[in-house]
């Protein structure tokens, strides 16, 4: 551990604990770019509030340890280094002194020589260094970066303290996180929303010769000590500097409280009618729209009831079969059941749906990305991933990133999802089988080890009652008569964090299916029939189990192609 640097600062960090009597004073000077706290999950949560000059501008509950940490997590304080100021605790239990004095300053963080390398962390999975991580945010594309903000607690390995986390990508896969940017206030913590280009400067924010991007999000009123009392509203923030820092608006909230919790806005540009268009979420059931010209003043339009409709709505378009000419509008929530119709920039007349989208345990308030070119015309979707990582300093991940289209099948039109092609970046060594016989007993896969995989398979069912994959153990199985897909064993997963089994139907075409399988640390991806079942799945399973498995059940199959690609960490 480096010294701690103890010189007179302006800042003031209170720590109130629920019990004891004690008070005590440190003195820092903000040198390194990181305020350093060991934690303990089961610990008493502490209300900690940073002072600059004499500003509030950090608060933040978290598990101060009264003895040996079980982690350490860090603030952020590169926005203070060379300003001054001082940490205060007041009644501060006795048994957490010692987790108090420990607190310093450094350019470095306990664990960071690990970093990546945690048992249970995702290695072609985005996940954030430390800290609890859900909805997507602010998806959005400028000029060659993926950027992918993320609901975040940094503090603390559950949920709170909500903040917009920020990662940039060059390719979808390979992701730099970049800190935080938009923190709490005293209007709320920062809930979830999206993000855009604002290419007319229609918000009058751009500066240079950088059109400003813009985020929109959820002032959460009375989510914290610092915003008790406040309601729900409406806010934006600005960069000018291709999102690498973010302004609040000063007008802000541009939408005052409508509903006792309305929360989660989407925003697009709808060319037809020149304006911003903005969808919001009702917590009683209902996706609200608005228009405005300058995403400052919002006018209502309509709205749409559905129990599907609850959090984090999405609204865009897609091609019909790929055809540019024949589209239609989607609406989906968090869930992901989707709608399909017409929008004409006031409101969404359902023609199908709801839709269920995905059949898997590893998937919510999924966004997808605004400002895509047109020349890629690829509508590229991301989601939360579901799965918790016990006695890991970080907690969930992001799913791989897809490409929705829309396609005509015997039940209509529906949404297809597949991994984006850019995946290829990060394949390793490559195994392939073609037409080969699939006997009851044989695995041509036995002498294939591995954590990490990309498995893509077309099987010709033949007689068997039951063909499918064994993955660490992890079990894919599709039953031929009852056509259906099942990942995972109905038996609750480690700990009690809620693996299981999950179902679909799925019906071969001229005798086959297709398999395409994302193998990662903590989860399965299955894309079954080229897409047209999406069934992302928990997968924390026993590591040290590194075999897999293709088997026929019942009869004999036929592997017509197999490809197995093993999948590099995206991690320096």
């Amino acid at each position: 551990m480096s010294r701690i640097r103890t010189t007179i600062i302006i800042a003031t960090i209170v720590c109130i604990c629920t019990t004891g009597a004690y008070a005590a004073d440190r003195e820092f000077t903000f040198e390194g770019k990181y305020l350093n706290f060991p934690v303990a999950n089961e610990a008493p949560p502490c209300l900690l509030s940073l002072e600059i000059n004499g500003k509030k501008v950090r608060e933040f509950v978290m598990n101060l340890a009264p003895g040996e940490p079980d982690y350490w997590i860090y603030l952020e304080v590169q926005d203070f280094i060379g300003k001054k100021g001082t940490l205060n605790a007041r009644k501060l239990p006795d048994n957490q002194m010692k987790g108090f004095k420990a607190i310093y300053n450094d350019d470095t963080f306990p664990g960071e020589e690990n970093l990546y390398k945690e048992k249970l962390r995702p290695q072609f999975h985005f996940s954030s260094k430390r800290g609890w991580i859900n909805d997507p945010n602010g998806l959005v594309y400028y000029k060659g970066e993926y950027h992918l903000f993320y609901q975040h607690n940094p503090f603390r390995w559950d949920w709170g303290n909500m903040t917009w986390g920020h990662a940039i990508s060059t390719d979808l896969v390979h992701w730099v996180e970049q800190g935080d940017k938009l923190h709490a206030d005293e209007m709320g913590t920062v809930f979830s929303g999206g993000g855009v280009v604002d290419w007319n400067n229609t918000t009058g924010f751009q500066t240079g010769n950088e059109p400003p991007l813009i985020g929109l999000y959820t002032s959460a009123g009375s989510e914290s000590a610092w915003s008790e009392g406040e309601p729900f509203t409406q806010s934006i923030a600005y960069s000018n500097d291709r999102g690498r820092t973010w302004t609040k608006y000063k007008g802000n909230p541009v939408l005052p409280n409508i509903e006792p919790i309305d929360r989660d806005p989407k925003a697009i540009w709808h060319e037809p009618t020149n304006q911003w268009v903005i969808a919001l979420h009702f917590e009683r059931g209902a996706t609200a729209f608005f228009t405005s010209k300058d995403l400052k003043k919002w006018d209502f339009q309509s709205e749409m009831k559905s129990d599907y409709m609850r959090d984090c709505p999405e609204l865009f378009q897609l091609a019909v079969d790929g055809d540019p000419d024949n589209k239609r509008w989607v609406i989906y929530g968090g869930s992901g059941h989707y709608y399909l119709g017409e929008f004409d920039g006031k409101g969404f007349n359902p023609e199908t749906g709801p839709t269920r989208f995905n059949y898997g345990n590893l998937f919510f308030a999924s966004q997808t990305f605004s400002d895509v070119p047109e020349s890629d015309g690829r509508r590229i979707q991301i989601a939360w991933g579901t799965v918790s990582m016990p006695d890991m300093p970080f907690n969930q991940q992001m799913t791989f990133p897809v490409e929705l289209t829309l396609h005509t099948t015997d039940d209509g039109l529906r949404i297809f999802a597949y991994p984006v092609e850019e995946i290829r970046n990060i394949h390793g060594k490559k195994y392939r089988w073609r037409d080969e016989e699939l006997e009851p007993g044989e695995n041509p896969l036995e002498n294939v080890k591995g954590n990490l995989f990309d498995i893509d398979t077309e099987i010709e069912l033949g007689d068997a009652d039951e063909v499918g994959f064994e993955i660490n153990g992890f079990p894919v199985a599709y039953m031929v008569r009852e056509n259906l897909l099942i990942g995972g064993t109905g038996e609750e997963g480690a700990r009690g964090f809620g693996q299981g089994e999950t179902k679909a139907e799925l019906r071969p075409t001229d005798g086959k299916i297709s398999l395409r399988i994302l193998v990662d640390r903590s989860s399965v991806e299955i894309f079954a029939n080229k897409g047209r079942i999406y069934m992302p799945m928990q997968a924390i399973r026993d590591l040290g189990n590194r075999s897999l498995k293709i088997y026929a059940k019942g009869g004999a199959a036929r592997i017509e192609e197999l490809t197995v690609h093993e999948v590099k960490s995206i991690w320096p």
